[in-house]
């Protein structure tokens, strides 16, 4: 990952720095790591998501040391330190963006937009074509955020057979080409 100084995000409520993730941001990192596992737990209480058991922050170093992984970036706001860190993973000429997590009290004061922004900066400085996300169905709030940052074009739809091994809490509601989803 290479070293770029920080460039500086401005929201209505909070001054956030962006800047490259660096060794010492390790303990923040694996907390905002947890925070997200945590968060996909709520929204899926019984599917069976690989991180049910101990510690939820312990994937975090899996993903450190994930070889396609091109860079991480932090946002640092004064006073609170790191709250929030994205990344960026390389798929072709084209990147996937991988987590994007803000830790719940200062979600919605443009910080995670923020992010966004630097690795699509990051991404077209270096001739990327496109970056996706994926996020989880249930997180209106994600999905509200990542349409507002300009990711708008539906690429790609990930479907579940459930196979009845473990119970799982479908939700209906969700239309899409005229066919009706539990999501």
């Amino acid at each position: 990952m290479t070293e770029r100084s920080g460039t500086t995000a401005t929201s209505e409520r909070t001054r956030a720095t962006i800047r490259p993730y660096r060794a010492a941001d390790h303990a923040a990192g694996r907390r905002l790591w947890a925070e997200l596992t945590e968060e996909h737990r709520a929204l899926y209480p019984a599917a069976g998501n690989g991180h049910s058991d101990g510690d939820p922050g312990a994937a975090f170093e899996e993903y450190l040391a994930r070889i396609d992984l091109s860079g991480v970036w932090v946002a640092e706001v004064e006073q609170a330190g790191v709250v929030g860190l994205a990344g960026l993973i390389l798929r072709g000429r084209s990147g996937v963006v991988e987590p994007v997590v803000v830790t719940a009290p200062h979600r919605g004061q443009g910080i995670g937009r923020a992010l966004l922004g630097t690795i699509a900066q990051e991404a077209r400085g270096r001739g990327m074509a496109a970056l996706t996300i994926s996020p989880a169905s249930r997180n209106l709030a994600a999905i509200r955020c990542l349409y507002s940052a300009g990711y708008d074009a539906l690429s790609t739809i990930e479907l579940t057979l459930d196979l009845g091994h473990r119970k799982r809490e479908w939700r209906d509601g969700v239309d899409f080409q005229q066919m009706r989803f539990r999501h």
